[in-house]
């Protein structure tokens, strides 16, 4: 994906009304063709990654990739980490649809040791191997059980996510006929294709879309947890951390930090809600969050930082710690008189 594309995608969700506008103009210069994602209506570019993949890309992950990259990723630059992010998000969604799920790969590698382990026990004559033989025989049995609607269950998504696939490109074709139309000003096939063939085409896709369950194994969509679970094999942060919202941290801070700090009530309360304030612009402009703790030793300072660093950065090393007695005189250090 290149930079220019980048820009684009953002720019359209960025301006809801003249989102459709700037995807015309803009998408000719690229050279690529306009189609709206499936979860967006509003979206009206899929991008050269969607294309070449074969997937889709949802708004929530474009946005995703631009939080989530710009926030913790900082030995690179944005658009690029951003559609690394993307790419590579993609290309693993792509690998799942491809391959079996894992879980059903595990229980078939399961279900072939259990085979070759019944062919080489069917051949002993001892107790001990017969005994174990009718284990792996009702083991067997379960796995088969299990495996079979399973196997049914994969069997009908693939063939769904067969008929979306034609019906997209089906979609794509017709939207370049509607593009070369719309050059040549030939206004009665424009008509036909825009009101006609694309409008049934879309239904029918966007049927088939609302029709996947909740439970789907297989997933054509690329969201904010597939970006997130990139991040997250890139810097080693949990993915449930990186899911969380700015919003749903900021609201449980005071209680988060009363976990971790205790006694020290009016602290923790005058932190929280400086922070909260900062967050929410309602701090004077062009300042951030200054805090003075003043106490004697083990009433919970230092631990107070940490606490706010590792909810507010997701990391409690995330601070700068200088220690007083590093500043003294060496005379001081030994004890002695400064």
């Amino acid at each position: 994906m290149s930079r220019e594309v980048f820009s684009i995608l953002f720019s359209e969700r960025k301006r809801e009304a003249g989102a459709e506008h700037l995807a015309r103009v803009e998408v000719e210069r690229a050279q690529i063709v306009t189609a709206p994602l499936f979860t967006s209506p509003a979206s009206k570019t899929q991008t050269r990654n969607s294309a070449h993949h074969g997937v889709r890309i949802s708004d929530r992950a474009l946005v995703a990739a631009a939080e989530l990259s710009n926030r913790y990723i900082t030995a690179r630059f944005l658009p690029d980490k951003a559609i690394d992010l993307i790419d590579e998000a993609a290309a693993n969604q792509r690998v799942q649809l491809d391959s079996m799920p894992e879980f059903m790969d595990e229980l078939q590698r399961r279900q072939l040791r259990l085979r070759i382990e019944e062919q080489a026990l069917s051949k002993e004559k001892d107790k001990a191997s017969e005994a174990r033989l009718g284990e792996v025989r009702r083991e067997l049995a379960d796995l088969r059980d299990a495996l079979a609607p399973l196997a049914a269950k994969y069997s009908r998504e693939k063939e769904r996510l067969d008929s979306i696939r034609a019906l997209q490109k089906k979609k794509d074709e017709l939207l370049v006929k509607l593009a070369e139309a719309e050059r040549r000003q030939d206004l009665p096939l424009a008509a036909d294709l825009k009101f006609g063939a694309l409008t049934e085409v879309e239904a029918g896709l966007k049927a088939a879309v609302a029709a996947i369950p909740a439970d789907s194994m297989l997933s054509e969509e690329v969201g904010p947890e597939d970006i997130a679970a990139v991040v997250s094999r890139w810097t080693g942060i949990p993915v449930s951390s990186l899911t969380t919202t700015q919003k749903q941290k900021l609201l449980r801070l005071r209680e988060q930090l009363h976990e971790r700090v205790v006694g020290q009530d009016a602290a923790v309360a005058a932190v929280a809600d400086a922070v909260m304030r900062s967050r929410a612009g309602l701090a004077a402009a062009q300042r951030g969050s200054s805090f003075l703790f003043l106490g004697p030793t083990g009433v919970g300072k230092t631990e107070l930082c940490k606490a706010l660093a590792a909810l507010m950065f997701d990391d409690e090393k995330s601070v700068v710690r200088l220690e007083g007695s590093d500043f003294g005189t060496a005379s001081a250090r030994e004890g002695a008189p400064a």
